[in-house]
């Protein structure tokens, strides 16, 4: 499985996407639950910006919406089995956490990377929930909002990657100051960390 993983939106690294997608493998499922925490209205606004980026780079995009598959794994396996890549937005890490658990895909990940040729991408919250643990992003997320029937915040990351992706790190957006104590708690804990620019791609192949 490669890894397209990206501060902000889809980042300076789309000619990379669109190289490992080829013109047969162009399915793409857009997973927007970091973004269950918005209002309907914003919800749509943010979700159709994302998927009319992906849409633009001549990808065919439909919504994963993992509460579609709550309680139902084996649906989504066979629904995975149907993409060529997921983009997974960014939002709350706790809340897409907390969506991975509910619909098995935090089990179902071990299949896809069995797969070399399937593509992870997403940004902020998509990637930061692939570190190792969730530890010191309360700092920018909040830990204890529960929009599901699951009332317990998980602290395990899917640990695809080795060391807290910290996105908008130095950075024109709202959250970089708080990122700054973020990358503080990872050298106070000795967690390892990787600061990640807005604009830059942290590329897995």
């Amino acid at each position: 499985m490669k890894l397209y993983l990206s501060s902000y939106k889809l980042g300076n690294e789309t000619e990379t996407l669109k190289k490992w997608l080829a013109p047969t493998k162009k399915r793409v499922g857009y997973i927007p639950n970091a973004l269950d925490f918005l209002e309907p209205d914003r919800f749509k606004v943010n979700t159709e910006f994302d998927m009319n980026q992906l849409n633009d780079l001549g990808f065919e995009v439909e919504i994963l919406d993992l509460r579609d598959y709550f309680e139902r794994i084996e649906v989504l396996r066979t629904k995975l089995l149907e993409l060529d890549m997921l983009w997974v937005s960014g939002g709350n890490t706790f809340i897409l956490r907390q969506a991975m658990r509910l619909s098995g895909f935090d089990e179902l990940i071990a299949d896809l990377q069995k797969r070399p040729n399937f593509v992870y991408g997403g940004y902020s919250a998509g990637c930061c929930v692939l570190s190792p643990t969730l530890q010191g992003l309360q700092i920018v997320d909040e830990p204890y909002v529960y929009p599901y029937e699951l009332k317990e915040t998980i602290w395990e990351g899917l640990g695809l990657i080795d060391y807290a992706f910290l996105p908008h790190f130095d950075s024109d957006h709202p959250e970089s100051e708080a990122i700054n104590k973020e990358v503080e708690y990872c050298k106070k804990n000795n967690l390892p960390f990787r600061t990640v620019r807005d604009g830059e791609v942290v590329i897995v192949e």
